[in-house]
């Protein structure tokens, strides 16, 4: 019998600020948790099938260091950026984030992460994005990736 709390993802938009919200708990510990978020592991979650895909992920993880990824999205490559900006292993982290090359300000993307009777609850916000589709479309992406990522731990635990 599978838990359906596992697979249960949360992710709202408002539009008119540029806020995303998702959430999920994940049966594990924070420690395995944060680094999902901050190593090459990214590549295997960070997707939304047929939509993008994550393939290349880099990292400098320290407060000031440098992150990037690429993949394919929309049938067309993509490349993102952004600096860490806050690291406090392995409760928070904070990161800027826009395209590569885009004349927009980055956004920032908040990653908490609180240990509960059930896992770990990961809240991710994603603020200042540009308009209403990019956030619909960001709404969309975290949720099918929060899922992708449930999905792995739990095959950890079979």
């Amino acid at each position: 019998m599978t838990d359906s709390r596992v697979y249960k993802v949360t992710a709202i938009t408002d539009p008119e600020t540029g806020d995303v919200e998702a959430s999920a708990v994940f049966d594990t510990t924070s420690e395995r948790l944060f680094h999902a978020l901050t190593t090459k592991e990214i590549c295997n979650w960070w997707v939304r099938p047929g939509v993008f895909n994550t393939q290349e992920w880099t990292g400098d993880i320290r407060e000031g260091g440098r992150w990037g990824a690429a993949g394919v999205g929309g049938g067309q490559p993509y490349q993102l950026e952004g600096e860490f900006l806050t690291i406090d292993k392995p409760r928070k982290l904070t990161l800027s984030w826009k395209p590569v090359g885009a004349p927009v300000e980055p956004a920032t993307l908040i990653c908490d992460l609180e240990p509960q009777v059930s896992g770990v609850c990961l809240t991710l916000r994603h603020t200042g994005l540009p308009n209403a589709e990019i956030c619909e479309k960001t709404r969309a992406g975290w949720e099918t990736s929060l899922v992708r990522l449930q999905e792995i731990i739990a095959a950890e635990k079979s």
